[in-house]
């Protein structure tokens, strides 16, 4: 059994990592920490974890709190991850980054948008970004990991295949996004209330969103050319789920069916994307509780564009589930162990 510890166990990441953990068939949860909880049961936090059997609160968020475990997750605020990870690397332990700390391979990129200070340059070298459908032999050797933030994830599975086929112009990308407000986070802010959500909808993050140099780092890397990305995120009134609309611009006619064959070629044999084909679009319906990734694509003539659908569910392919994806390949354990989930639908 592959022992975990969760720092920053009362957000939604920490909530769903728990939740995905609990049925994990190698995985014991065996330390949660929350700074403000100590002491308390998980069932007093999230009421659908009443009769959890696992550990109660540590109101401890050092390295000592999750001494003896194999995994450490870090469902923490930019800037803490960071601070904690040297402790936790020289016991041998494995470090899930939730948080931006370790996305990106200039720590002076982070510095930048995060408008924070890097105390750890040099382990930003040696983590992998923890796309495992694009980076699965660096993740499998990593020490330390960096989820993918959810608008990147499903942005970047959008765009790869037609990257690497070579169809696309990929030096602007428009990424045109909706997310459900459990991506803000479990806070209680004017913003993020019913009365202002409920039969609203709105962009935000206008014109540069924080997100944008992660999509730019990798999609550059991945095309060895300099990307830009136009991206603007909305908020759904919806709990969860990302939908993404890519508009790409084609260097060479292809039809619709030769770019679904392009998308179905580079992720044959991938156990979390999907391809929704002509005449259906994918739906955030179609994922949420899962760690999947549908696309499905249309090519317009007229405009010479290639338009990508991409959808996911924020929390789980876009966090903690991902995650989970990633520590089975630290682990050594198979890619799809506890992750294996049919929809909520409706």
């Amino acid at each position: 059994m592959v022992k975990i510890g969760i720092i920053g166990a009362t957000g939604y990441t920490g909530g769903e990592l728990i939740r995905i953990l609990a049925g994990h068939p190698e995985a014991e949860i065996t330390a949660i920490t929350s700074r403000s909880n100590d002491g308390k049961k998980l069932e007093e936090i999230y009421p659908n974890f009443t009769g959890w059997d696992g550990p109660t609160f540590s109101g401890s968020d050092s390295p000592d709190a999750v001494a003896g475990c194999d995994v450490v997750f870090l469902a923490v605020p930019h800037g803490v991850a960071m601070n904690l990870a040297p402790a936790l690397l020289e016991r041998g332990q494995k470090v899930i980054d939730l948080g931006s700390d370790f996305r990106f391979r200039d720590y002076r990129t982070f510095e930048t948008y995060y408008k924070h200070q890097h105390c750890q340059p040099e382990l930003t070298k040696a983590a992998s970004y923890g796309l495992p459908e694009l980076y699965r032999k660096e993740i499998r050797n990593a020490q330390v990991v960096g989820n993918p933030g959810c608008y990147p994830t499903s942005i970047i599975l959008g765009c790869y295949p037609f990257i690497k086929a070579g169809v696309i112009d990929s030096s602007l990308i428009i990424a045109d996004s909706k997310s459900g407000v459990s991506g803000a986070g479990r806070k209680a802010e004017l913003g993020y209330i019913y009365p202002e959500l409920f039969g609203n909808f709105k962009a935000y993050g206008v014109p540069l969103h924080r997100h944008t140099p992660e999509i730019e780092q990798e999609l550059s890397f991945l095309g060895g050319r300099e990307t830009k990305v136009s991206f603007t995120p909305h908020l759904l009134p919806i709990a969860r789920g990302i939908l993404s609309t890519l508009h790409l611009t084609l260097t060479k006619l292809i039809t619709t069916s030769e770019a679904e064959a392009i998308i179905m070629d580079t992720y044959k044999g991938e156990p979390f994307v999907k391809l929704i084909k002509a005449p259906g679009l994918p739906d955030i319906k179609g994922v949420v509780g899962t760690n999947c990734c549908h696309l499905g694509v249309r090519v317009d003539e007229r405009t010479n564009q290639l338009i990508v659908i991409s959808v996911i569910d924020n929390m789980v392919k876009g966090a903690s589930g991902q995650a989970v994806q990633n520590m089975n390949l630290m682990c050594d354990l198979p890619e799809t162990m506890g992750l294996v989930q049919w929809p909520v639908y409706p």
